[in-house]
């Protein structure tokens, strides 16, 4: 059976990165044991290096460096050579890098726990569910 892919957005990653031993330790579990494939690309990775430099996670490069050793090796990469057309209007522009990646790679879902992402769930072609919601339907999977 061919794993789902699935686009993270950067909560969701930072999330189970940096607190991996909480509730989130099965989202790291499930993309390590490829019960699903996370999708990056360019922009999103990017976007979690930015983050996981935020002063207030306190990680040095090394622990950001180990980090990235546990997700990176279990992305599928997406190039992104032209931006896809008809994604709906969103109020945070920054999250329009989550959208392209979901619609340019043709994901089966994109999860994140953003409301501006949310609101815009049933104009948008590719599922957007939350984690609670991803658990559920990763389970059905």
């Amino acid at each position: 059976m061919i794993p789902p892919r699935v686009v993270l957005d950067t909560n969701c990653l930072v999330s189970a990165l940096i607190f991996s031993r909480g509730n989130f330790a099965w989202l790291r579990e499930a993309w390590q044991t490829r019960r699903f494939v996370a999708l990056v690309s360019h922009d999103t990775a990017s976007e979690l290096l930015r983050v996981l430099a935020y002063p207030k996670f306190k990680l040095t490069r090394d622990e950001r460096e180990a980090l990235l050793a546990d997700f990176l090796p279990y992305v599928e990469t997406v190039k992104i050579d032209t931006k896809p057309d008809g994604l709906p209007d969103i109020r945070d522009g920054q999250d329009i890098i989550f959208l392209e990646l979901a619609a340019a790679s043709r994901a089966d879902a994109l999860v994140t726990g953003d409301g501006d992402i949310q609101a815009i769930r049933k104009q948008f072609h590719v599922p957007i569910l939350t984690l609670a919601e991803f658990a559920d339907w990763l389970q059905a999977h």
